[in-house]
């Protein structure tokens, strides 16, 4: 991969990880609400979830959302419902309890890995990055590049929003101040939906 097709794709890969989207704002929270090390399996989750994912698309599962537009917009209905519900279920999140007092827990693995198969922010990502950085006739060198460079890039930024999240549970030991963090990490939830959707 040439030098300069090589650093825009790591400027691409920077931008699409750590700009706000669903999977940030849940790491965020899940930071506050578990702290770091209950978050682990949640960011390791998104890091392996997503590179599996372009693994996927890099193979040939890319050819098939672009044939089928119907998988598209069934990709996009059921990301959005799940979404939601994400999104109500950080709302009334609280210091790793539910309005009912019971206890919630942060993402497992598995549940943070196949979530990236519905994050329309992550298959936009994935499928654009395909499309602009892996040069044909090339696909053999450029695809282990390009998911070694997500790999790496993903990983860090999960870390920084579940850290994130972290530094600020000291501010938010007020019920009050966690409340209101949590509905607007929702909020900011269901509005990185939108420009998905449209």
């Amino acid at each position: 991969m040439p030098i300069d097709v090589f650093l825009a794709l790591v400027t691409f890969a920077c931008v699409m990880a750590f700009t706000p989207g669903p999977n940030n704002i849940m790491l965020a929270a899940s930071g506050v609400n578990f702290g770091f090390a209950r978050t682990v399996p949640h960011m390791v989750g998104v890091t392996i979830g997503f590179v599996v994912l372009m693994l996927s698309c890099g193979v040939g599962l890319g050819l098939i959302f672009a044939a089928v537009p119907v998988l598209q917009l069934a990709l996009k209905i059921a990301g959005t419902l799940y979404m939601l519900w994400l999104a109500y279920r950080v709302a009334t999140a609280h210091q790793g309890r539910d309005d009912d007092g019971g206890r919630v827990r942060p993402f497992t693995f598995w549940q943070a890995a196949a979530f990236q198969w519905i994050n329309p922010k992550a298959v936009v990502a994935v499928l654009s990055a395909l499309a602009l950085y892996v040069r044909p006739g090339q696909e053999k060198q450029d695809l282990p590049v390009m998911l070694v460079v997500f790999g790496l890039v993903t990983a860090g930024s999960v870390a920084t929003w579940a850290g994130f999240g972290v530094a600020l549970r000291r501010f938010l030991r007020d019920p009050a101040h966690a409340r209101l963090f949590n509905l607007a990490m929702a909020l900011l939830l269901v509005a990185s939906i939108v420009p998905m959707v449209v």
